[in-house]
């Protein structure tokens, strides 16, 4: 398994992605678990499986359907990544940021996240959207930070700000085009843990605790490197289920599909309103 990428890796899938489009897209777009209805709407895209990249890991979880797509949304060349990889997948800090990578590489300047994610908060309720407004990097703090290793200079600097991991405009158009739309909108701060098993009730009291309001196992890794690299980002949450603060429900991975019926809807037309105000 390999720890670290040279900027030449990086710079080979960039180069393979140009060659099977004349697409030159700014804006990415993430989509999380049962999250990747929006693809379905990309006008005369290319399609790139993840297993036809090189070095590029291929993710194995059930509702997410691992390739890129280019083409044009909301009059925006966009590159959107449906399907993400994760840590508890057994891949590395740096296989699972590897996308981000080349999406700078790539010229993208601007990266739009999406997850599904558990209630910390107990005021939301499944079926929500939050505006990620900062995060809390747990497993970063614990040791496995993405930007561990050696330092590409050409990349971004040893010691990044992450002060303004989300974009300050990028979340004040995200508030515009809900209210233009119609849509609640709650905001707040999402953690990021290894997974894969779902948190229990003592977790998620002490989550809330130090300040947290979404829980999930992505995200986070994605926006450090982002950042790293100056790519200007905005998160959105999904919530897929109530937070169960005192262990009486239980916590599925079929649950949280089955919100993303929900949620994508909704997902779908926020970020489609946001990119007609970019």
């Amino acid at each position: 398994m390999q720890n670290y990428f040279t900027l030449a890796q990086y710079d080979e899938i960039a180069g393979l992605i140009r060659s099977k489009t004349t697409y030159k897209p700014k804006i990415a777009i993430i989509l999380g678990s049962g999250l990747g209805s929006l693809a379905d709407s990309v006008e005369k895209p290319v399609s790139i499986p993840f297993n036809d990249l090189p070095h590029w890991p291929v993710s194995t979880v059930y509702g997410h359907a691992g390739r890129l797509l280019i083409g044009m949304l909301e009059d925006k060349c966009v590159m959107v990544m449906q399907g993400r990889i994760h840590f508890y997948e057994g891949y590395t800090m740096q296989q699972v940021t590897l996308p981000i990578r080349v999406m700078q590489r790539l010229g993208i300047e601007t990266l739009i996240v999406t997850n599904a994610a558990g209630a910390v908060n107990p005021d939301f309720v499944p079926g929500d959207l939050m505006l990620i407004t900062d995060h809390i990097n747990f497993v970063g703090l614990a040791g496995f930070n993405p930007l561990f290793g050696p330092n590409i200079d050409e990349l971004g600097p040893r010691f990044p700000d992450m002060s303004q991991a989300y974009d300050r405009r990028l979340i004040q158009t995200a508030r515009t085009a809900a209210s233009e739309c119609g849509l609640l909108l709650r905001e707040g701060v999402y953690i990021g843990l290894s997974g894969p098993s779902f948190e229990g009730p003592a977790d998620l009291r002490f989550l809330r605790l130090i300040g947290a309001d979404s829980v999930g196992m992505s995200t986070v890794s994605e926006v450090t490197v982002a950042r790293h690299g100056n790519t200007r980002v905005l998160g959105i949450s999904g919530i897929s289920n109530k937070a169960n603060l005192d262990g009486n429900s239980i916590t599925t991975h079929e649950e949280v599909l089955e919100a993303g019926k929900v949620i994508s809807p909704k997902m779908d037309l926020l970020i489609r309103a946001v990119l007609r105000k970019i």
